[in-house]
């Protein structure tokens, strides 16, 4: 692998540009790199590890030299250490190289070269939407990791960006991996079935169709190992409220589930009603297990009162969208309980029956899916027609099967061998994005839609400020 610095001095690497043996097939692919085959990727400031998610695995259409422009840091390091790695197993190696320009003139420097095709994004959220500006301005296609956008002065910059895009022929992709779970799949499915779900009821303030509720830890373990987060990922400045962050995976299925193929308009189709936000506090000693960081940085002093770090992470937002009701709440907590991990509910309301996600202690953290049939339904032709329905999916996702729970509640049972994990779901939002660059047919509903999730978070953001 090679690497290109502005000073060698500032990067030591050398675990890093130890020689690589490369496989036959990885030997035909930098063949074809140097015919010139393949998307050329660009990765700019890769603070988050979903940057190097993207290439864990091979890409057919995509070159093997990637180049990387960053500042000094451990996130960097850490970004190339997983390349290194996927490009170091045993099985099925990725023959990826690296040429990476460190340095503090990083931005300038990638935009003065303008090599490459696409920018790649997954990093401090504060610099993300003016990454995603420049890089439109200078005709890259953009493929960004959320959130786009954290407050109301990043929207106006990123509904620019869009704009500019769309007059240069340039792709602006989010990457929303939660499209690619197969429970969410079914899920669309079952919701588009009018014979057993009906039709979305419309809701009210009280009574929302769709409330999603997610709790979240900041410290605990992910494959094994405890998750070290950046100092930075506390700032609410750079990473985002949690009504600005983990919102916008739950807002998208909502757009994509509940009205698919359909462009939304933040202008007439959606109304952010309430929002509300409050603090998890976070010890000095938490917060160096979760950083590895023994002080807090000068930039969270604001946020410290008794050497407690308070974190605006959690909050609720409700609005409608094309008149239907929808709620969300999102929490924080440091770490789970002795047993415990992340928690999920979704609930979708038809006028037939009800759509039910889980994911809790019960289900061993494990998402299931459940459907409920209205009490005026006739509950033997509700399971006739809820039979024929998964016969039908079965042509497809032949595993499924529904096992009566009582109380005219269903489980659609979707086996865990049969689900792909999320990391996997990183290689499928690529395809897509590929394909869409590819094809130049990426449909207007996915900007407007887009637009319209960030307008929904930053106003929400907005709101919930106001009503502290």
């Amino acid at each position: 692998m090679k690497y290109t610095f502005k000073n060698i001095g500032i990067l030591s690497i050398s675990l890093l540009i130890a020689s690589c043996t490369f496989s036959k097939k990885q030997t035909s692919n930098h063949h074809n790199k140097e015919m010139g085959h393949g998307i050329e990727l660009v990765v700019l400031d890769p603070g988050h590890f979903h940057a190097s998610l993207l290439q864990k695995n091979a890409l057919a259409a995509v070159n093997d030299t990637v180049r990387v422009y960053a500042p000094e840091g451990v996130e960097v390091k850490q970004y190339l250490n997983n390349i290194h790695s996927y490009n170091q197993r045993t099985e099925s190696p990725t023959a990826w190289e690296e040429e990476a320009y460190i340095g503090e003139d990083y931005l300038s420097r990638m935009l003065s070269d303008r090599k490459g095709d696409v920018v790649v994004l997954a990093g401090n959220n504060q610099k993300k939407t003016k990454y995603i500006l420049e890089a439109i301005k200078a005709g890259y296609h953009v493929l960004s990791d959320k959130p786009l956008a954290i407050n109301r002065q990043d929207f106006d910059l990123l509904a620019t960006a869009y704009q500019l895009a769309q007059k240069k022929g340039l792709l602006l992709y989010d990457l929303m991996t939660e499209r690619y779970d197969i429970l969410n799949i079914i899920e669309r499915e079952l919701l588009h079935t009018p014979e057993i779900f009906g039709e979305l009821l419309q809701g009210s303030l009280t009574e929302p169709t769709v409330s999603m509720e997610s709790v979240h830890h900041f410290f605990k373990t992910v494959s094994g190992k405890p998750l070290t987060r950046p100092a930075w990922y506390y700032d609410v400045a750079q990473q985002g409220e949690g009504i600005a962050d983990v919102t916008t995976h739950l807002i998208d299925l909502v757009n994509w589930q509940c009205f698919p193929d359909e462009a939304i308009h933040y202008q007439s189709d959606v109304k952010v009603l309430t929002a509300e936000h409050w603090a998890t506090h976070i010890t000095l000693p938490e917060f160096t297990q979760s950083t590895l960081v023994d002080t807090f940085p000068s930039y969270l002093n604001k946020y410290v009162k008794d050497n407690v770090l308070e974190v605006l992470a959690n909050g609720t937002l409700h609005y409608t969208v094309k008149g239907i009701h929808v709620n969300m709440k999102v929490t924080w907590n440091y770490t789970p309980p002795k047993g415990g991990g992340d928690t999920f509910t979704s609930i979708k309301k038809g006028s037939k029956a009800t759509l039910k996600t889980i994911q809790d202690k019960e289900s061993g953290f494990v998402k299931q899916l459940y459907i409920q049939k209205s009490p005026d339904m006739d509950s033997a032709g509700f399971e006739d027609q809820l039979q024929k329905t998964i016969q039908r999916l079965q042509a497809k996702s032949p595993f499924l099967f529904i096992k009566d729970m009582g109380n005219g509640t269903y489980l659609i049972d979707i086996p865990q061998e049969n689900r792909s994990g999320h990391e996997a779901h990183f290689s499928k939002v690529a395809e897509s994005f590929l394909t869409y660059l590819h094809d130049k047919n990426m449909p207007q509903w996915e900007n407007e839609n887009t637009i319209s999730k960030y307008y929904i978070t930053t106003t929400a953001v907005e709101l919930a400020k106001k009503e502290k």
